[in-house]
């Protein structure tokens, strides 16, 4: 006889459950989506600016009264102690000393296997700019491979020039200087409107040629990128990325940048010997290790560099030692990573890099919106580098008080400007630095 299905009540199910393989978890059960969890609203301090905790535990401070005191390492201290007295022991010695813990410990070293270079001009256009400018693009090819990494050069020079010109070289992220006749790019999707090209016209009427590169076209910037770029092509088969003591993208960066400098030297219409290096935030970083590196840029301009770049990096101000290694690692060498949360064991701090390029001269600009980058340890980082400029027989600072907001201070080897705005390069950055650049090379009008 068939029997009729049974409906089993809830507590039988469960028995025949357990009978079947043990009783059912929780986690077994269907369950609808989990909720998301709730943002902690951002820290604050007491006067609105959003504090970063990096992963350290560190909190961002942006208090004046709350900055530790701090001891800065002397640059004119040999390793083994005894003083620099004179401008033949610098070079001689404590200038190397120094150059050799950047590459090791800070910014990397480049390998010796770094890739080739060959130049190829592209286009010329005799009469840019309403006849005002020549305009040259460079393409810059590095490695063997047809399709490996190529940097474009845009260069507008002065038409009517008499002879070579000095030349203001430009690392910029996004919008190179533009090519006469073509449309702009269009802005990239979801970021605001950047224009980076400086004041060409204004440029040119000081006799000045003007030429920009995008860094990335060198390297990218970005983590685990370290397998593209010249990087990439420097690695040993099976390698993945340097040494713990080879370079970073900022090292990168700046052997490319050298390497424009290697191209602008066999143009009989650029005086390589007045070439000034531009960046701005992390180039602005890169502009003064390329400058350390490369004795051969005759003036450096560094926006806005901040931490690692152009401000103390002992004084606990807006972005850190902890936050630079845990945000943007891969710019640096892997020895960087001995360092966050102790700071003070570094074996230099920002006035080293900035002596590094004595007695050329240097101009730093930082922002009243832009606390992050600490534009007062900026202009400390400087004064702290004076004795070194001053040891060499060039001038200083002059000053050891912060200056008032849009006052440059350019008497010296030694320039400053802290502007009102934003973390960028101002018309008035522009203006301040062309008088910056032109007690040193007199152009003609």
């Amino acid at each position: 006889m068939i029997m009729p299905a049974l409906r089993l009540r809830p507590a039988l199910l469960l028995l025949a459950a357990i009978g079947a393989g043990g009783l059912l978890r929780a986690a077994d059960q269907p369950a609808g989506p989990a909720p998301a969890p709730a943002r902690p609203a951002p820290l604050k301090d007491s006067h609105g600016n959003t504090l970063r905790r990096a992963p350290t535990g560190h909190i961002t401070n942006y208090d004046e009264d709350k900055v530790p005191p701090y001891t800065l390492p002397d640059p004119l201290l040999l390793a083994d102690g005894q003083p620099v007295r004179d401008a033949a022991t610098w070079f001689a010695r404590r200038r190397p000393e120094i150059l050799k813990l950047y590459e090791e410990d800070i910014y990397g070293r480049v390998p010796a296997n770094a890739p080739r270079v060959r130049f190829e001009v592209a286009q010329t256009i005799p009469d840019a700019l309403d006849g005002q400018a020549v305009f040259k693009l460079l393409l810059i090819h590095f490695g063997d491979k047809p399709d490996g990494p190529t940097v474009h050069l845009h260069m507008y020079l002065p038409a009517k020039a008499a002879g070579p010109v000095p030349l203001l070289l430009h690392m910029v992220f996004f919008n190179n200087a533009p090519i006469p006749g073509e449309a702009p790019p269009a802005p990239m999707p979801g970021r605001p409107a950047f224009h980076e090209a400086g004041p060409i016209a204004d440029f040119l009427a000081h006799g000045y040629g003007y030429a920009t590169f995008r860094y990335s076209e060198v390297q990218p910037d970005k983590p685990n990128t370290f397998d593209q770029g010249v990087i990439g092509l420097a690695l040993a088969p099976g390698q993945a990325k340097p040494a713990a003591d080879e370079w970073g993208t900022i090292s990168a960066w700046a052997w490319g940048a050298s390497r424009v400098l290697d191209y602008l030297q066999t143009d009989p219409a650029v005086d390589a010997t007045r070439v000034a290096l531009i960046g701005h935030s992390r180039l602005g970083k890169t502009v003064l290790w390329a400058s350390a590196e490369d004795p051969r840029f005759a003036l450096i301009y560094s926006s806005c560099a901040g931490e690692l770049g152009s401000s103390l990096a002992r004084r606990d101000y807006g972005e850190t030692v902890d936050d630079m290694a845990a945000n943007y690692g891969y710019q640096f060498a892997g020895n960087l990573q001995k360092y966050p949360g102790h700071w003070n064991d570094m074996p230099v701090d920002t006035h080293f890099l900035i002596a590094l390029s004595a007695p050329r001269p240097l101009f730093i600009t930082g922002g009243t919106g832009d606390q992050w980058s600490d534009p007062k340890g900026e202009f400390l980082g400087e004064v702290a580098a004076g004795p070194v400029y001053r040891l060499v027989g060039a001038h200083d600072l002059g000053v050891t008080e912060l200056p008032a907001f849009d006052h440059p201070v350019i008497s010296g080897d030694l320039g400053f400007l802290y502007h009102t705005g934003p973390h960028a390069i101002l018309p008035g950055d522009w203006q301040a630095f062309l008088e910056f650049a032109d007690r040193y090379w007199k152009p003609k009008s």
